[in-house]
């Protein structure tokens, strides 16, 4: 049998470098022994970064704070510089809605009650410058211009309404009693000055229910039917007298206010 080589021994020497010399050893890594002292220093640091970010973010935060109480004091008239301190939170912009709501239901109610006085005193200024019938129950006879003997003119001056004797005879229209009193062929006579001048008679009355001087509204009674003066039955005789002149159809002064007969 072959006798087997013997095997070679690696070298395992460092290579040599050029001109025979090995080569350096390397240098181990040197520990850094880390003192009390260093880490105090490097809490002072970090420390002073995270001062510096904050106060950033302070000064942002300052900034923005600014401009809200800007805008506020130029929307409310609120004064800035007098240091009072401005709550930005949810629930002091409640109250404000709250209180305002409050405030405006308030004078809105103001408003309609404003509005509903204004309405009333216009209504009740309308009814008392509103015209009615004198009397009800009633027939209308003779009319105005009639001519007959049984007039001493020669003809009718007003309308007659025959009615039962002792109804009530009322105001056509607001104004102030003039003068009540027995007045020949028209008997028991009343005579009313409307506002605007005009002279309302109401004649034959049984018996007259005002005083000269008093004043009186629309609707308001003044007297009762009958058959005083110059009559053949019970009825009011009604004569209207623009400006306390001649006296004029009461029936188209009637239509002109509203009344029909």
């Amino acid at each position: 049998m072959d006798t087997p080589a013997p095997r070679r021994r690696l070298d395992v020497r460092q290579p040599q470098r050029s001109g025979g010399r090995r080569a350096a050893p390397r240098k181990r890594r040197r520990k850094i022994h880390v003192t009390p002292a260093m880490v105090g220093t490097f809490v002072l640091v970090v420390a002073g970064i995270g001062a510096a970010a904050a106060s950033s973010h302070t000064d942002e935060s300052a900034l923005e704070a600014s401009k809200y109480q800007t805008i506020s004091a130029n929307y409310t008239g609120s004064d800035v510089d007098s240091g009072a301190a401005i709550n930005v939170e949810r629930d002091f912009d409640r109250r404000i809605l709250e209180r305002q709501a409050k405030q405006q239901v308030e004078q809105r109610e103001a408003a309609l009650q404003t509005l509903r006085d204004k309405v009333d005193a216009n209504a009740k200024e309308l009814s008392r410058n509103q015209w009615v019938m004198p009397v009800a129950g009633y027939r209308m006879t003779a009319q105005y211009g009639q001519r007959s003997g049984l007039w001493s003119r020669g003809y009718h001056t007003g309308t007659d309404f025959a009615g039962p004797s002792g109804s009530t005879i009322v105001s056509v229209a607001r104004g102030i009693v003039k003068s009540v009193g027995y007045q020949g062929g028209y008997g028991n006579r009343t005579v009313i000055t409307l506002q605007d001048g005009t002279d309302v008679w109401y004649c034959h009355q049984s018996r007259i229910a005002v005083s000269p001087g008093e004043q009186v509204d629309p609707g308001q009674i003044i007297g009762f039917t009958g058959s005083t003066g110059n009559v053949t039955g019970p009825h009011l005789h009604l004569e209207i007298h623009p400006g306390g002149g001649a006296a004029v159809d009461p029936i188209p002064v009637l239509l002109q206010h509203g009344v029909r007969p």
